[in-house]
């Protein structure tokens, strides 16, 4: 089938890339000509495990096309996949500028039938006014439908969710819409669910907002927990055994960051608001999320009472690991507070430091983990890359000025970690020397 995707950011190129994949044929645009004339050459903008392999197999075989004409693609592509920026407003309600902007390009260009898909996460009953804004500048009243196919990709192992999903949501409102996209996605596996616009549009999300809401509560229980003598590894792994839970996204930390969460977060609050509804457990979920991370820097002050002239070394700055996005990432404003109260700040992340350049200042980046560590009064895990894991304890405990670890991952045990003489605070971790069985 040919395809249009309109954006070529970490949603429309994974997107552009795997449809390209499954022999579909492909054009993805972008209004940004220098991101383009880079993809031409299978160079690849942002950091995703396998992607760029993807995007250069695509245009070996022809089967995907990049481009900054708009026009161009919807002359060619039968269904039209809306993957444009839906960025937050000051007041958390997603601006669609990008999505009507499109959605009038589309009304004046298309040359007959199109179906337009939103696949950028967008509110609820945002398809019926992309559908009267394609009404009002459809001046030669080409038939058109519109839909929702709401993207469940995870930064990290995009491709992976892309191909192998738990569920494809399609939000229809005829039966065209409904077999194109059924045909698309027939060689998948994966439950196609079919609803109407507004359900499919609601499922995104509902589905980030309450995986968010699982972080707060996790993070809530490991409150509990150092306050009780509680390990939260061992109730996480207690309460996640249980099927209707589930152990997915019960690991406490810092608390969740990347531009998903804490912006579909606070869109959603600002829809229900729309339609009269305050949802104030989700202001619950993101009052314990920012917390976090002023319970974490209280850790770090406990551990070298004072903070002003420390150097702390940061290990981790993306979001979460194998991505090198920096958005609402927990590190940027501990750093950023760490760095209000006197301290220095040497940071260390695989992917990210290019990003993260742009958005702090004074923090020297360093090539790798122990350069980081190097005479640090304090190290600070604030990403879980498997590298940090596998750290060698005892050059840390050696390399740095104050053997001190504070963990906002739980990625170590803290008997492992105390054997090398280092001291160690986790998230929720209860250690008594006397239970080292």
């Amino acid at each position: 089938m040919d395809i249009g995707v309109i954006g070529a950011g970490y949603v429309g190129l994974v997107t552009a890339a795997c449809f390209a994949k499954l022999g579909h044929k492909v054009i993805c645009v972008d209004i940004d000509t220098a991101k383009i004339n880079a993809l031409k050459k299978g160079k690849i903008p942002i950091y995703e495990p396998g992607l760029d392999q993807l995007v250069r197999s695509g245009l070996r075989a022809k089967n995907i096309y990049f481009t900054a004409n708009i026009k161009s693609a919807i002359a060619k592509s039968t269904v039209i996949f809306i993957a444009v920026g839906t960025p937050p407003k000051d007041n958390g309600e997603a601006d669609l500028t990008y999505i009507e902007n499109v959605a009038r390009k589309i009304a004046t260009e298309m040359p007959s039938y199109r179906l337009i898909v939103e696949k950028s996460t967008v509110p609820v009953q945002t398809g019926k006014r992309i559908e009267e804004t394609i009404k009002a500048y459809n001046k030669k009243k080409i038939k058109f439908d519109v839909a929702s196919n709401p993207e469940f990709l995870r930064e990290g192992q995009a491709i992976s969710d892309f191909l192998s999903p738990d569920r494809i949501v399609i939000g229809v409102n005829s039966k065209k819409a409904r077999d194109i996209l059924s045909s698309i996605y027939a060689s998948f596996k994966a439950p196609i669910i079919v609803t109407d616009i507004e359900s499919a549009e609601l499922i995104k999300h509902a589905s980030n907002s309450f995986l968010a809401m699982k972080i707060s509560y996790i993070n809530s229980i490991a409150n509990i927990c150092e306050r009780c003598g509680a390990d939260i590894v061992k109730v996480s792994k207690g309460i996640g055994l249980d099927r209707r839970i589930g152990k997915d996204f019960l690991n406490s930390g810092v608390g969740f960051g990347g531009f998903c969460f804490p912006k579909d977060l606070e869109a959603f609050i600002r829809i229900s608001e729309k339609l009269g509804y305050d949802f104030d457990l989700l202001r619950s979920v993101k009052r314990v999320n920012d917390y976090q991370k002023i319970l974490f820097i209280k850790k770090i002050e406990e551990s070298l009472w004072v903070l002003n002239g420390k150097t702390i070394a940061v290990l981790g700055i993306a979001f979460k690991p194998n991505t090198d996005d920096i958005r609402y990432a927990p590190a940027i404003d501990i750093i950023k507070m760490l760095q209000n109260e006197g301290v220095k700040i040497k940071a260390f992340d695989p992917q990210a430091m290019k990003n993260a350049k742009t958005v702090l200042k004074d923090v020297k980046f360093c090539k790798d983990a122990y350069s980081a560590v190097r005479d640090s009064d304090c190290l600070c895990i604030i990403t879980d890359w498997d590298e940090f894991k596998s750290l060698d304890l005892k050059r840390v405990k050696r390399l740095m000025k104050q053997p001190i670890i504070v963990d906002g991952r739980n990625i170590y045990e803290p008997k492992d970690v105390e054997k090398f003489g280092l001291k160690y605070k986790g998230i929720g971790r209860y250690y008594d020397r006397r239970h080292q069985d």
